[in-house]
């Protein structure tokens, strides 16, 4: 009888030490996923302040003001503009 009290005994020290180890597992767990969802919220932030930032680079208006200030390009207009002719192709004999 005193083995089984023994025995028992044992198995609910054991019993209660697995408790506490699951608890304490489950409290890191749960951190670490806590700390997680911050850091993916964080992302999730930085990726729309990206996409925000990328819109305003590729706007037209942008884009244009860059072309004339710092590559000194202008608009095209028709007294600039040469045009290119190609002379018309030449038949040749005895090709259908």
């Amino acid at each position: 009888m005193i083995r089984l009290t023994l025995f028992l005994a044992f198995l609910l020290m054991a019993s209660a030490l697995s408790l506490v180890t699951v608890r304490f597992q489950t409290r890191e767990l749960f951190v670490a996923s806590e700390r997680l969802k911050s850091h993916a919220h964080e992302l999730d932030a930085e990726w729309r302040r990206l996409q925000l930032e990328r819109a305003e680079l590729a706007r037209n208006a942008r884009i244009d003001s860059l072309a004339r200030t710092d590559l000194h390009l202008v608009s095209v207009t028709p007294d600039r503009t040469i045009y290119l002719q190609q002379p018309a192709p030449v038949a040749q004999e005895g090709l259908p």
